[in-house]
């Protein structure tokens, strides 16, 4: 995310490995093998004597080979859990120092709908995509809006599941509310905050169909 942000460029190299091991809170050998990984993707490209330097990438290359795995591998659906984890606060975090409001209007919009379905007993799952879709938008960045649509694509069964839990449409628009509550503020911190919480209840959902 800090690649795609542009909070390393693509003209500077990356810090040393214990600088990213400190900020990350992680092992150098999990950057090693964080940073392998993203250069194997093309968002990355080492350069001999000068360093790791972030890469200029087609949308399309860093998109596809997520969702060609994802897609195939229903095995790895706790990993794509993982990537929300990682992926969509840091969204709502860049979504907060960037959203007009005209985005707020239009999310505004999707949670009314959401509720009016609610209340009327119909599935909200559109909406529900719908919200995470315009919360990408509100970042500004092709990349994210097109690794969000991919997500949105790859959720669509773990939604329909726990959107049809007791009470699981209802805390989706709670946490929604949350989220869009911290972009009216222009808080970057409390959008990522109620990002993470939004995805830890449907963790905690989906790890209740499990059983």
């Amino acid at each position: 995310m800090l690649i795609l942000d542009g909070t390393l460029p693509t003209g500077r190299p990356l810090p040393g490995e214990r600088v990213l091991a400190a900020r990350f809170g992680v092992s150098r050998g999990s950057i090693r093998d964080a940073l392998r990984m993203l250069e194997t993707i093309g968002l990355l490209e080492t350069r001999h004597g000068q360093g790791t330097f972030p890469h200029e990438l087609d949308v399309t290359r860093l998109v596809a080979p997520l969702a060609s795995v994802l897609t195939s591998r229903h095995d790895l659906q706790e990993e794509l859990l993982d990537v929300r984890r990682m992926f969509e606060p840091a969204v709502a975090r860049a979504a907060a120092m960037r959203v007009t409001d005209e985005d707020l209007t239009d999310m505004q919009r999707i949670l009314d709908t959401q509720r009016r379905k609610l209340k009327s007993g119909r599935s909200a799952i559109v909406e529900d995509t719908a919200f995470h879709a315009a919360l990408a938008r509100a970042t500004r960045n092709r990349a994210v809006m097109r690794i969000m649509a991919t997500l949105n694509d790859l959720l669509i069964e773990s939604r329909t599941l726990t959107l049809k839990q007791k009470g699981r449409p209802e805390k989706s628009i709670e946490g929604h509310e949350a989220v869009v509550a911290a972009l009216r503020r222009r808080d970057p911190d409390a959008a990522a905050r109620a990002m993470h919480n939004h995805i830890e209840q449907i963790a905690e959902l989906l790890e209740r169909t499990r059983k």
